[in-house]
Protein backbone atom coordinates (compact mmCIF):
# COMPACT_ATOMS: atom_id res chain seq x y z
CA UNK A 1 0.00 0.00 0.00
CA UNK A 2 1.26 3.47 -0.90
CA UNK A 3 1.79 5.99 1.89
CA UNK A 4 -0.09 9.23 1.32
CA UNK A 5 1.65 12.34 2.62
CA UNK A 6 -0.17 15.34 3.98
CA UNK A 7 -1.61 17.40 1.12
CA UNK A 8 0.34 20.41 -0.06
CA UNK A 9 -0.79 23.52 -1.85
CA UNK A 10 -1.45 23.27 -5.58
CA UNK A 11 -0.45 26.28 -7.69
CA UNK A 12 -1.87 27.32 -11.05
CA UNK A 13 0.69 27.75 -13.83
CA UNK A 14 1.26 31.50 -13.41
CA UNK A 15 1.77 31.19 -9.65
CA UNK A 16 4.14 28.25 -10.16
CA UNK A 17 6.13 30.32 -12.66
CA UNK A 18 6.30 33.22 -10.21
CA UNK A 19 7.39 30.88 -7.41
CA UNK A 20 10.27 29.54 -9.55
CA UNK A 21 11.16 32.93 -11.06
CA UNK A 22 10.41 31.64 -14.57
CA UNK A 23 7.97 32.69 -17.25
CA UNK A 24 4.62 30.98 -17.76
CA UNK A 25 5.61 30.23 -21.35
CA UNK A 26 8.75 28.42 -20.15
CA UNK A 27 6.64 26.09 -18.03
CA UNK A 28 4.18 25.63 -20.90
CA UNK A 29 7.04 24.58 -23.21
CA UNK A 30 8.54 22.22 -20.61
CA UNK A 31 5.19 20.44 -20.30
CA UNK A 32 5.25 19.90 -24.05
CA UNK A 33 8.91 18.98 -24.54
CA UNK A 34 9.89 17.71 -21.07
CA UNK A 35 12.49 18.86 -18.59
CA UNK A 36 10.25 20.79 -16.23
CA UNK A 37 8.72 19.98 -12.88
CA UNK A 38 5.98 17.36 -12.52
CA UNK A 39 2.47 18.72 -12.88
CA UNK A 40 -1.10 17.56 -12.35
CA UNK A 41 -3.83 17.71 -14.97
CA UNK A 42 -7.18 18.11 -13.22
CA UNK A 43 -9.80 18.17 -15.94
CA UNK A 44 -8.65 21.06 -18.11
CA UNK A 45 -6.67 22.68 -15.32
CA UNK A 46 -2.92 22.30 -14.96
CA UNK A 47 -1.57 22.76 -11.45
CA UNK A 48 1.74 22.20 -9.74
CA UNK A 49 2.22 20.67 -6.32
CA UNK A 50 4.37 23.02 -4.26
CA UNK A 51 6.45 20.08 -3.02
CA UNK A 52 7.22 19.04 -6.64
CA UNK A 53 8.32 22.57 -7.50
CA UNK A 54 10.66 22.69 -4.50
CA UNK A 55 12.12 19.24 -5.28
CA UNK A 56 12.63 20.14 -8.95
CA UNK A 57 14.39 23.40 -8.01
CA UNK A 58 16.63 21.61 -5.50
CA UNK A 59 17.59 19.16 -8.24
CA UNK A 60 18.92 22.09 -10.29
CA UNK A 61 21.59 23.04 -7.72
CA UNK A 62 25.10 23.19 -9.15
CA UNK A 63 28.51 23.82 -7.62
CA UNK A 64 30.09 25.28 -10.77
CA UNK A 65 29.32 26.08 -14.39
CA UNK A 66 31.10 23.02 -15.77
CA UNK A 67 28.93 20.57 -13.83
CA UNK A 68 26.74 18.44 -16.13
CA UNK A 69 23.01 19.15 -15.86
Amino acid sequence: MQKIDAPTRKLPVQEAANFLGLSKSWLDKRRLFGGGPHYLKLGRRVVYDLRDLENWAIGKKRRNTSQVS
